[in-house]
């Protein structure tokens, strides 16, 4: 295909692939239909400041059906994990005060578990 015959659509990606640490244990809840939905955060060090203090990213991570199940019974807070997604946003109006608020987390479609046993309860 040529590149006049591309949609503009072809050329926009949202992808995203973090490795870092739980900051704390997934939280897996089921709902009426049965299907698995877990949320945690993720700690990913970006690198170190100009007075050598870590830089640290925080990310909300949603992960749903056996993924999220995965996650449930295996991360925990310091768990080293590594997750691919999208980067999604939800938007809403509060209701107290009427203003739109808007937040943003990461949908994983994948989820691998990098440290063993041993790993997860150094850090836990």
């Amino acid at each position: 295909m040529n590149q006049e015959n591309k949609s503009e659509q072809e050329y926009f990606f949202n992808n995203v692939t973090l490795v870092g640490r739980a900051g704390r244990d997934a939280e897996l809840k089921y709902f009426d239909s049965g299907t698995a939905k877990a949320e945690l955060s993720l700690a990913v060090n970006r690198g170190r400041s100009k007075n050598r203090e870590e830089i640290t990213d925080w990310f909300k991570v949603v992960l749903w059906g056996r993924q999220a199940e995965i996650a449930g019974e295996y991360v925990k807070k310091g768990s080293l994990i590594g997750i691919e997604g999208t980067i999604e946003q939800n938007k809403w109006i509060d209701e107290s005060s009427g203003e739109q608020r808007e937040t943003y987390f990461i949908k994983a479609s994948s989820l691998k578990l990098i440290g063993g046993k041993k790993d997860q309860m150094a850090h836990a």
